[in-house]
């Protein structure tokens, strides 16, 4: 069975404070964008685990697709697989793809082994996996609250827009990103901000880590600031970065430079 586990923006993200069980508690939008790893499950005599593509540090028993066949093993006693995973989303870039892999893990074993776990069951079952991984069972836009498993759908669409990202050679993890700020208690929540029409996101709609990340990474503010003089309606930093991306009406400006990747949102 061959899936495409994609990759996510954040449209705006607030970090509240910090929680008892070590976590944060944030208020963001995550939603879904057309930037595919491919993911292929087949039935098989013993477990393998291969990744092309994108190079992916750590082991095999790092990857959150193992982890995803372990769980539902441990849950289900399911057979064993063969897992081709080709990586194409950059690591440590905010796109949620290690993610969106696990998500993805989960709901393919699902449909393979007719399990029939249902979706509110799988999120669960994702959230022990990471904090991103329940927003990928349903794909659609939504406001994540708590430690970001909490998860709400809202109304954005950008259709008819262009996405465009940068991915700088800059890996920032989530812990290190945490480390470096200070929880903000922001006036106006990100749901309130996203009912408002997309030009009036530039001075209000935040990423709390993009503050401390941009002085430890100057580049990233360049970028940033490179996005609005391209012609950026919207531009920002995802998650807890590297990755920058900008929300353009037109992308005639960018068109044949090197660097940038377009997507047309439909």
């Amino acid at each position: 069975m061959l899936t495409f586990p994609n990759a996510k923006i954040n449209l705006g993200l607030n970090i509240l404070g910090k929680r008892q069980d070590g976590y944060h508690d944030i208020e963001t939008c995550l939603y879904p964008i057309p930037l595919y790893d491919a993911l292929e499950i087949i039935p098989a005599s013993k477990f393998e685990f291969h990744c092309t593509g994108l190079k992916v540090n750590g082991t095999a028993s790092d990857n959150l697709s193992v982890k995803a066949y372990n769980l539902l093993n441990d849950e289900f006693d399911i057979p064993q697989v063969k897992i081709h995973l080709h990586k194409v989303i950059p690591m440590g870039g905010g796109l949620g793809g290690g993610s969106s892999d696990g998500a993805f893990t989960l709901k393919t074993l699902n449909d393979l082994f007719d399990l029939r776990i249902p979706v509110n069951q799988l999120k669960g079952l994702a959230g022990s996996l990471g904090s991103d991984c329940p927003f990928f069972i349903e794909n659609v836009p939504v406001i994540a609250s708590g430690r970001g498993t909490d998860t709400k759908p809202i109304q954005v669409n950008l259709r008819g827009k262009y996405l465009v990202l940068f991915f700088p050679d800059i890996h920032i993890s989530t812990q290190e990103a945490y480390a470096l700020t200070t929880p903000n208690h922001s006036a106006k929540s990100v749901r309130d901000i996203l009912s408002q029409e997309v030009s009036t996101w530039k001075d209000q709609l935040k990423n709390d880590f993009e503050g401390p990340i941009f002085e430890k990474h100057s580049k990233l503010s360049d970028i940033k600031k490179q996005l609005y003089n391209k012609g950026a309606i919207y531009a920002a930093m995802t998650g807890s970065g590297s990755t920058m991306f900008g929300i353009f009406d037109q992308v005639t400006k960018l068109r044949g430079e090197q660097g940038w990747h377009i997507i047309e949102l439909r």
